[in-house]
């Protein structure tokens, strides 16, 4: 295992590494045996004997960890046992990519549904162990389709990580404990994505104090105390990343505009920006990268439902939400120093950056 190789293959049968040599800098690997070796040296956890997706999930895990190959590449030949799972790791199967959050642990609020759900996913695909967190437990809970639970059995269905934890963003308790219990059930928070949002479109002259003062909670205060929580361990590892999820609507609207009653939900998501990047220079030279990012019009939930899409909406005014989800990937990952500070939007970073966006999970 000293020096850097190549490239990592990693086979889900014995006889998928015949043709391959030492020679070519190939480091090789087969089976559950195979795989003890580091175990043993990493992690001291127990191996499902004969589960391949298991065994490569881990394996790519620790190349991240160990830096062996600069790619990876999946061999299948047990296709029974291992087509589902390896579903997740589609990325490197088409790209002989290395997974690019493998082992990291990852926070995404709001996460029941829509653009939160969709992050979910994709952070799952690329490795990461994934908490799922929203107030919306169980299908039926919510007027709106989805639950955390639901998005959780989906990701383990396909043979990621992930775990639920109900969380109402206005409840200092419930903060405290997103915190707390992930880091019980996964270890330090190396992601933070702050999605969820409560919204009222009401006009100014009318707005309830209630409502104003739930949605500074919810989408201003939280991801400032949450940052508070989580940045003592980031900075003693020297990393991490935070992603706040803005709108549009923090754009300064024409005088002449008129609106529907968003200039509060404009006044949050503009204040959410000033803090990112305010919070991206006072952590600069501690590895942690903290960035936002607007979706555009994405045909979620809770758009359809506040009629902000319909039918008469043009086609090509809609943001996919795998564009969104794919342009939040690149912002967790690669040189923290370079990608920080950022007020962007998903349009941009696919363009920017050349993205392909991912299939998500069925």
């Amino acid at each position: 295992m000293s020096g850097k190789s190549k490239k990592l293959v990693v086979a889900t049968s014995s006889s998928a590494l015949f043709d391959l040599s030492e020679s070519d800098n190939i480091y090789q690997t087969e089976g559950v045996a195979a795989y003890s070796a580091y175990q043993i040296a990493r992690e001291h956890e127990p191996l499902a004997p004969g589960d391949a997706f298991y065994l490569v999930r881990k394996l790519l895990q620790i190349n991240s960890l160990l830096g062996i190959a600069d790619r990876v590449e999946v061999i299948l030949l047990s296709r029974n046992t291992a087509d589902t799972g390896l579903r997740v790791f589609n990325s490197i199967q088409h790209h002989n990519l290395p997974i690019k959050l493998a082992g990291q642990v990852a926070v995404v609020t709001g996460a029941s549904r829509g653009i939160g759900e969709a992050i979910a996913f994709r952070y799952a695909m690329e490795g990461a162990r994934v908490v799922v967190s929203a107030r919306t437990v169980e299908e039926g809970d919510h007027a709106l389709g989805g639950s955390i639970n639901g998005v959780v059995a989906r990701i383990l269905a396909a043979g990621g990580e992930a775990h639920a934890i109900r969380c109402d963003l206005a409840i200092e308790e419930h903060r405290v404990n997103l915190v707390k219990e992930t880091e019980q059930v996964f270890g330090p928070i190396d992601i933070m994505v702050n999605n969820a949002a409560v919204t009222y479109f009401t006009p100014v002259e009318i707005f309830k104090q209630k409502h104003y003062d739930l949605m500074l909670n919810v989408q201003v205060y939280a991801p400032f105390h949450l940052a508070q929580l989580i940045l003592p361990a980031m900075k003693m590892k020297g990393s991490g990343r935070i992603l706040n999820i803005s709108s549009h609507a923090a754009i300064h609207p024409s005088k002449d505009q008129g609106g529907r009653g968003g200039t509060v939900y404009g006044m949050c998501k503009a204040a959410l920006e000033r803090f990112t990047t305010g919070l991206a220079s006072e952590v600069y030279e501690d590895g942690i990268s903290v960035n936002v990012i607007s979706p555009g019009l994405v045909a979620t939930p809770g758009v359809v439902h506040h009629k902000l899409i319909t039918e008469d909406t043009p086609e090509e005014s809609i943001t996919p939400v795998e564009h969104m989800a794919e342009a939040c990937l690149r912002l967790v990952h690669g040189n923290s120093k370079e990608l920080t500070g950022m007020v962007t939007y998903a349009v941009d970073m696919i363009n920017d950056y050349n993205l392909t966006p991912a299939e998500l999970l069925a």
